[in-house]
This record gives C-alpha cells, sequence and structure tokens, in this order.
C-alpha cells in the first residue's frame, strides 16, 4: 500500500526545507544515528539500507562509518528527496551510497540483501506498518538486524510541543484517532513492538533514549527551522491573521528562550528505539 497522497504531497513541499537544513537536522538528530547504528549493530564492510531517508541521513552518516568496503542505499518515496539526497552525497564525495525512489512496503532488492535495516522516524506515516516490516525483513540477512526510532510522548519533546502549544491556542487543533499517521503515532511504550512482533521479527528490543537535541542557531532562526521543517505548523499559521501570526511569533520565541543557550538551542528529547531480528531459518 503506498503512502496516503496527502502526505506525500506535504513530504513534497517539505523537501526544499529539509535539503536547506540538512546540516543542522543531522546534528540535532546526531545521537538517534548513533543509537540506531548501535542496536542495528551496524559495523565496518556492512550494507545497511535507510528507509524513508529523506534528504539522506542517516544513509550519509552511516556510509561513512562503513567505509568503502560497506554499502549503504537509502530509499524513499518522494522524488524531491531523494534528489535532494544525491546532491548531498555528490557534495560529499561518498562512492558507497546509492538513493532511489522506493515505497517501504515495495523494496527493490532481493531477499537477504543487507545486514542491517534502519528508520529514523518514518515509519509513523506507514499506511501499512506491519506490511513495511515484513519487506524489511525479507530483505533483511538472516540473524540480521532492524531499528527503528520514534518520538516518545509529545509532552516530553519540548522541541515539539514549545510551538505547537503557542500556536494551538489560536487554531483548533481536534484530537487525532489513534492510529493517525502523525510523528507520535509510536508514542506509546510497546505499540511499535507489538508491530514488529505481528511482522515476524525474533529478539525485540524496546529502550527509551534521552539525549539532548543540540541546534546552533538562535531562537529566531528555530521559529524558522520549525516551521520550515513542519508542513502542519505552515499550515496552521497559514489561517491565521496577520496580528495573530505577529503574536503567535512573539509567545513562541518567549517560549523558545527557555531553550537557548550561548551555544544555541537545546532541548530535552526522548526517542524509543524498537529493535528485532530476522529469524534463522529452522
Amino acid at each position: 500500500m503506498q503512502p496516503d497522497q496527502e502526505v506525500m504531497n506535504r513530504w513534497s513541499s517539505s523537501a526544499p526545507f529539509w535539503e536547506r537544513h540538512r546540516e543542522i537536522i543531522r546534528q540535532m538528530f546526531a545521537p538517534i544515528t548513533q543509537a540506531l547504528v548501535k542496536d542495528g549493530q551496524i559495523g565496518s564492510q556492512h550494507a545497511v539500507l535507510d528507509i524513508a531517508t529523506g534528504p539522506g541521513e542517516p544513509a550519509l552518516s552511516v556510509a561513512a562509518l562503513v567505509g568503502p568496503e560497506g554499502k549503504v542505499f537509502g530509499v524513499d518515496p518522494v522524488p524531491e528527496m531523494v534528489a535532494a539526497a544525491r546532491r548531498a552525497a555528490g557534495r560529499l564525495e561518498l562512492r558507497n551510497v546509492q538513493f532511489d525512489v522506493a515505497f517501504a512496503d515495495h523494496l527493490p532488492f532481493p531477499a537477504d540483501s543487507f545486514d542491517a535495516v534502519i528508520r529514523r522516524f518514518g515509519v509513523m506515516f506507514f499506511p501499512a506498518p506491519v506490511d513495511a516490516v515484513r519487506e524489511m525483513l525479507r530483505v533483511l540477512k538472516p540473524g540480521q538486524k532492524l531499528a527503528l526510532a520514534v518520538w516518545h510522548f509529545a509532552e516530553r519533546n519540548p522541541f515539539h510541543y514549545s510551538l505547537s502549544r503557542v500556536i494551538d491556542r489560536y487554531v483548533d487543533s481536534p484530537p487525532l484517532a489513534p492510529d493517525a499517521l502523525d510523528a507520535f503515532r509510536f508514542a506509546s511504550p510497546g505499540k511499535l513492538r507489538e508491530v514488529l512482533n505481528e511482522a515476524g521479527a525474533t529478539a525485540l528490543s524496546e529502550r527509551l533514549l534521552q539525549f539532548t537535541i543540540q541546534a546552533p542557531i538562535s531562537v529566531e532562526d528555530f521559529w524558522t527551522l520549525r516551521l520550515e521543517m513542519s508542513d502542519k505548523l505552515r499550515e496552521k499559521i497559514s489561517a491565521l491573521s496577520k496580528e495573530q501570526t505577529t503574536e503567535v511569533k512573539r509567545q513562541a520565541l518567549e517560549s523558545l528562550r527557555e531553550y537557548s543557550t550561548d551555544r544555541g538551542m537545546s532541548f530535552p528529547a526522548e526517542v524509543l528505539i524498537v529493535s528485532g531480528a530476522k529469524g534463522r531459518p529452522k
């Protein structure tokens, strides 16, 4: 099942912004990349698949880790994201990484191809996550690991709520359905783990990663970055009057200053790292 077309359109419109802020986003989420590398048991010379890679992360970081004898493939259903990832790989002169347009539940690779499959955040937006995980397991080598990162609860992540709480005072935001395609779809511990279990993964593991999101930018620049990263925030802001927008920005900047340091923005953050293995043939 392909992603919802509305979701696809949203990510297509966000692609130029994610490319523009690629390096800052890489820095902010580097601890998650490290956790995926650890739980995916990724090492030198490995073949690794990054699902829904966006503009190329964490695929590009992993490509540097596996070395010239390794190989990293990044796939994403949004052509604009894949084009951005290819441009980044070219600038970095990485020869061991390749990016292609593909859907998570229909991967263009033979069975038993990869030493690890990883995904940072994308699984929350899969229409059929069990089917997608089954497909990830298909392309994994027996005994090897897949590792997925999803946001823990919104109220534990000021990276999100410091802006959304302010904007939602002015824009009606009805509660989402429990399985809506949303950043916090798998925030409840055990929910994504059960998806992996249903898909047939073995050696299941789930851990809470508590870390700090660090961005070497000002409060004002962070406001811009978050709006440009999130099509939902941009859509809500566009519904406001000029006066409301000015007031929302004033309140948001005031809220964000709590997380401003002499080295830029710094947010406590919580993410769930859920992993499993492909069973060996009996």
